[in-house]
């Protein structure tokens, strides 16, 4: 019976084609460096940070060192007048006043530290064709602003997602010649 080794043989790579093959589908982890390594750490050393107490050279404790810390912006005084104009002087909190009144001995430190993982899932073969891709995002983004007047934490403001699951599914009814109209008009032109 010779022919049975290559049904079967042929069955193993039919079954191969159609089963998925996920596990060889890429993954991308984006992480942002910081010194927290969560969104609980990193709200935690935020909310030790109390306006008009706290100074930026409390800031070290937190593990944070403005001259070599990755990834943190800074904004001037002009940079905080033109994202509150909108509000209103009026309606503005009182460090927020006391920043644009300082002018140049104000300025903001933004940290923005995340950490997120993006694995594709499905099938093999219809992500590698590019039929159909589907990912999963995890994980977790944290973003503070902490506004300084002269050494001094006059006003602070967090926001961010505490846990991050989204999905991703992009369908190319082409798969991989979905996009080579474009390659083809610009042989054309």
């Amino acid at each position: 019976m010779p022919g049975k080794p290559l049904f079967h043989t042929l069955l193993f790579f039919t079954a191969f084609f159609f089963t998925g093959c996920s596990f060889l589908l890429p993954s991308v982890k984006e992480t942002t460096q910081s010194p927290w390594k969560s969104f609980a750490e990193a709200k935690a050393a935020y909310d030790k940070v109390v306006p008009f107490k706290s100074t930026v050279d409390e800031f070290k404790n937190l593990g944070i060192n403005l001259s070599s810390s990755p990834n943190v912006r800074i904004l001037s005084h002009l940079d905080i007048a033109a994202t509150v104009q909108p509000i209103g002087h009026e309606n503005l909190d009182e460090g927020l006043k006391l920043c644009l009144k300082a002018n140049d001995d104000c300025m903001a430190y933004e940290f923005s530290p995340k950490s997120i993982k993006i694995k594709r899932y499905g099938n093999f073969w219809l992500d590698f064709l590019n039929f159909q891709r589907k990912a999963k995002e995890t994980g977790w983004r944290f973003k503070a602003l902490f506004v300084v007047v002269d050494n001094l934490v006059v006003y602070k403001v967090w926001s961010g997602d505490p846990n991050v699951e989204e999905y991703r599914q992009t369908t190319n009814p082409l798969g991989p010649l979905q996009d080579s109209g474009g390659m083809f008009m610009k042989f054309i032109y």
